[in-house]
């Protein structure tokens, strides 16, 4: 596989349980994408659409079933002493010596890492720089959780693997983490990420990938994944005046409407079109439109339709694949 500019490079990757037939189960499904240097890609879906899987994969911890993974231009099963001097993981839950203290703990951690940075680098990378002393057992969950993304970066990655890494985090230390995570793609550090804070994929990720049942059915950029589904306009009608009283929808650009409870919503992919077209009418008929509400779908509506087997502008479907190369950047 020539994976050019590609840090990350997957192709019809499988993974498969027990044996072939109904006694087993095929967890990842013919999978492939690519990843850029110093790009931030988050790999999203439901429990069990297959992304630990594929991530376990991607590190090295069991061989494809079938297809092929290179990082860093290398197998990272069959050649992982290559790889994993170069990569750092975070997963999901560390196991530490409860009764170590955070200092030793990471002392401990360096001297299994190559070129590891010094302890109090690690530890002021984190915000754990005063909690040196305290053991293991003491820490919040929080205070773990930024442990291991403390051990995660000793070694300096060029590709880091993040696996739920602000589960546990206040709002406070989730922002500190986002921020250390955008300084690391400025350095030129590529990321993996899987999440289940959509606003976190949406803020960090130049790209992502939906995952349902072993197969990605969306990929792009987020602004491109997010505009595959139509904006939503909502407000309520004066007294006496109803939905057949607007100007022509097709007119609009509105693709389908609703009435509920005294409220329309409109649907429509051309936003600022359809709201001009509504605010003039609203004028020349001098009328208020109570309520009024006007927003581009949202990443969670896009994820919920994806996941649940929606594509845009429809109730069910195989997904959709939204076009994004490896390397696309989003401006931040």
């Amino acid at each position: 596989m020539d994976i050019g500019d590609s840090v990350i490079a997957v192709s019809g990757l499988r993974r498969r349980y027990g044996p072939e037939g109904d006694g087993g189960f095929e967890a990842v499904r013919g999978v492939s994408f690519t990843v850029g240097r110093g790009e931030v890609f988050a790999l999203l879906g439901t429990n069990g659409a297959g992304k630990t899987s594929t991530v376990e994969l991607l590190e090295g911890l069991e061989r494809p079933s079938g297809g092929e993974a290179r990082i860093l231009g290398h197998d990272p099963y069959a050649e992982r002493a290559a790889v994993r001097p170069r990569i750092g993981v975070m997963l999901q839950e560390g196991g530490f010596p409860s009764d170590l203290t955070v200092v030793e703990t990471v002392r401990m951690w360096a001297g299994c890492t190559t070129g590891a940075r010094p302890t109090e680098e690690a530890l002021g990378m984190v915000g754990l720089t005063d909690r040196g002393s305290v053991r293991i057992k003491q820490l919040s969950g929080g205070e773990r959780r930024r442990l291991d993304l403390a051990l995660a970066l000793l070694g300096r990655p060029e590709v880091l693997f993040l696996d739920e890494p602000t589960t546990g985090l206040d709002p406070e230390a989730r922002h500190s983490t986002w921020e250390l995570v955008r300084r690391l793609r400025e350095e030129g550090t590529t990321v993996l990420l899987t999440t289940h804070y959509l606003e976190e994929a949406e803020a960090l990720a130049d790209r992502l990938a939906i995952m349902r049942r072993g197969e990605i059915v969306a990929s792009g950029a987020p602004g491109e994944v997010i505009g595959a589904y139509p904006a939503r306009i909502r407000f309520a009608m004066p007294v006496g005046w109803f939905v057949g009283d607007l100007p022509p929808l097709a007119e609009l650009g509105v693709e389908g409407h609703e009435e509920s409870d005294g409220r329309i919503e409109l649907r429509t992919r051309t936003l600022q079109r359809t709201l001009t077209g509504l605010l003039i009418w609203a004028r020349e008929k001098d009328i208020e439109l109570e309520g009024l509400d006007a927003r581009t779908a949202s990443l969670e509506e896009a994820f919920l339709a994806i996941a649940g087997g929606g594509e845009p502008g429809a109730e069910t479907g195989s997904g959709v694949s939204v076009g994004a190369g490896a390397g696309a950047r989003r401006g931040k």
